[in-house]
């Protein structure tokens, strides 16, 4: 039996993700909260033939301590497009309610800036004297999607899509976003130019400025990141059954395995309590946090030019939450 959470699931996002999570079989219930409209969205994915039970609540009555209680998985992509500000307190709001109800649960954070919500969410559960850094995760995931569609792409085959594996690492915004192509499964042509790979990091970093000019600037990336996002929970889901082996870059708290937390701290340079780097997942959530591995010269400067900004990030969100009473 397994419970998943959906916090802001009658937004663009949240839509498509509770759809994709209905259908993943491995989820027997689905709790659907929003401040609007999810009694709606849960009697329409109620319908759909698959063995997930579907609630909605709402704020009134403790809606949002009911949708918690029991979750083994909540996912948050609640927030508005590109409101950095609002969604810092949106996820304030809602860390409290899992630190409260289900602070074992693992915890997915889509909401942006993850570089800074996900640094809200852990002082959030710190201040109640829940935080387990194994089980705090941001989802990065749309990146690596965006870098294996593209390489595809230049490969010329679109059905290689699936079958590559590129470590996205860094954190989940502009020039904090580094692919390693260096270390895809299939690699690029070796004709490839310095300034055609630096083109392609650039797609990757600013993918989501591709989809809100194509929008007319009306939408962001909603259902690329609801893909995303359900194909990142469903490793933890695999990973909390008990299915070894997987591994996928995720933003986290370096002090979830302490030694591969200081690996990546010697790789890039710099003290920070946060990177996202490939991540073997297990029962607990974290079990390893992996190596960068052998990184070129040019990432090697992505990394480099990624650090400072990731600082000004992580202490943003750190900051939100200092101030502040819960």
């Amino acid at each position: 039996m397994v419970k998943a959470v959906v916090l802001g699931a009658a937004g663009g996002i949240g839509q498509p993700l509770s759809l994709l999570l209905k259908a993943n079989p491995l989820v027997t219930e689905l709790a659907l909260y929003d401040i609007v409209n999810t009694p709606g969205v849960a009697a329409d994915i109620s319908h759909i033939s698959t063995p997930a039970k579907v609630v909605g609540y709402l704020p009134p009555d403790d809606g949002l301590k009911k949708a918690l209680t029991g979750a083994d998985i909540v996912v948050i992509p609640a927030g508005v497009p590109r409101k950095p500000g609002i969604n810092a307190g949106i996820v304030r709001d809602l860390a409290t309610g899992i630190a409260t109800t289900a602070p074992k649960a693992a915890v997915l954070v889509i909401s942006n800036p993850v570089n800074s919500t996900v640094p809200i969410v852990v002082e959030v559960f710190k201040k109640h004297g829940v935080f387990d850094p194994k089980k705090i995760f941001g989802v990065t995931t749309l990146d690596v999607v965006r870098a294996r569609t593209f390489v595809a792409e230049v490969l010329g085959d679109l059905s290689l899509a699936p079958l590559i594996k590129i470590p996205v690492v860094g954190g989940h915004s502009g020039v904090t976003i580094v692919p390693l192509f260096s270390q895809s499964s299939h690699p690029l042509p070796s004709s490839y130019a310095t300034s055609d790979l630096e083109t392609l990091t650039k797609r990757v970093q600013f993918g989501g400025d591709e989809v809100v000019k194509a929008k007319d600037g009306a939408g962001s990336a909603t259902l690329s990141m609801a893909w995303a996002g359900a194909e990142f929970a469903e490793k933890v889901l695999k990973a909390l059954n008990g299915e070894k082996g997987i591994v996928a870059p995720t933003f986290v708290h370096l002090s979830a395995d302490k030694s591969g937390g200081e690996t990546i701290k010697k790789e890039i340079g710099k003290d920070l309590d946060y990177f996202s780097a490939p991540v073997e997942l297990g029962p607990e959530g974290v079990t390893k946090i992996l190596s960068l591995g052998k990184l070129t010269d040019s990432e090697k400067a992505l990394v480099d030019t990624a650090v400072p900004e990731l600082a000004i990030n992580i202490e943003k969100g750190v900051s939100f939450i200092e101030p502040s009473k819960l």
